[in-house]
């Protein structure tokens, strides 16, 4: 059975589970299971994590042995901000399926808002010794080594992680910024000008590509896609948000909080 995704249904898995139980009381529970699942998944797809919760407890009393529920609910723990209670829905989701890659890559996640960097690490270790181009894995194993200051390594990973998947615009983006902490400038200016001929409307390589060219000096071309990143997304702003949300690294964020100071003044 494969979970993966951050919120994987399972509704037919879930139903033969459950109707394998001799209980005619089980029988007729498992007839809203479907339902109940349905319910709990658009929930958490909607951004509801605080009415999908209740749902996916239901879920579970009925069908205790479903992999896929734990990791849902493991998922909407952690946006509820239990990450340590959403970990332990992982952990319970790895016995239950310990073949599937996906509840290592939602417990990484959860182990990285602890900054449990190494337990983190070793989930996608888990998965990429598995299958090496997971670009999901990839991509939240080069965050861990951003975390831990070896952006050497990060753009390395950054790079693949990109490559294993065509289109992956915030690995592309990432991998510039990497350069860009190495002070790999020319490459990095290449790197985030073709993101953004190829997506105009891309916030992230707009506001990098701003830090490094007043970085430059080029002040009138940075102010211009500044004007564009922070029309798409005004989060851009908030140098706390880059630091512990996108990820950036420490010298584009500190480029950019320069340029917006000057821009105020």
């Amino acid at each position: 059975m494969n979970l993966r995704g951050q919120l994987i249904a399972c509704v037919l898995p879930v139903l033969l589970l459950v109707a394998s139980l001799p209980s005619t009381a089980w029988a007729a529970a498992a007839e809203d299971l479907p339902t109940l699942f349905d319910r709990a998944l658009a929930l958490s797809r909607e951004g509801d994590p605080q009415q999908a919760l209740p749902i996916w407890d239901q879920v579970l009393d009925l069908a205790p042995r479903d992999a896929a529920a734990w990791s849902n609910r493991g998922n909407v723990r952690l946006m509820l901000g239990d990450p340590e209670g959403a970990i332990a829905d992982q952990t319970r989701s790895i016995e239950l399926a310990p073949d599937d890659a996906d509840p290592h890559l939602n417990r990484g996640t959860a182990e990285e808002a602890l900054q449990r960097w190494p337990e983190a690490a070793a989930d996608y270790d888990w998965i990429l010794n598995r299958d090496p181009s997971d670009a999901s894995a990839l991509y939240n194993l080069c965050n861990v080594r951003g975390s831990e200051g070896d952006w050497q390594e990060a753009q390395r990973l950054y790079r693949l992680a990109a490559d294993a998947r065509p289109g992956f615009a915030m690995a592309r983006s990432s991998d510039a910024l990497a350069l860009y902490q190495l002070e790999d400038l020319q490459e990095a200016e290449r790197q985030l000008r073709n993101l953004i001929r190829r997506y105009p409307l891309f916030a992230d390589a707009r506001a990098a590509l701003s830090a490094l060219l007043w970085r430059e000096g080029s002040r009138g071309e940075a102010e211009s896609h500044w004007a564009a990143a922070a029309g798409l997304d005004p989060s851009y702003r908030d140098a706390a948000w880059l630091a512990q949300v996108r990820r950036w690294p420490p010298r584009p964020i500190a480029d950019l909080e320069r340029f917006l100071a000057l821009e105020v003044t």
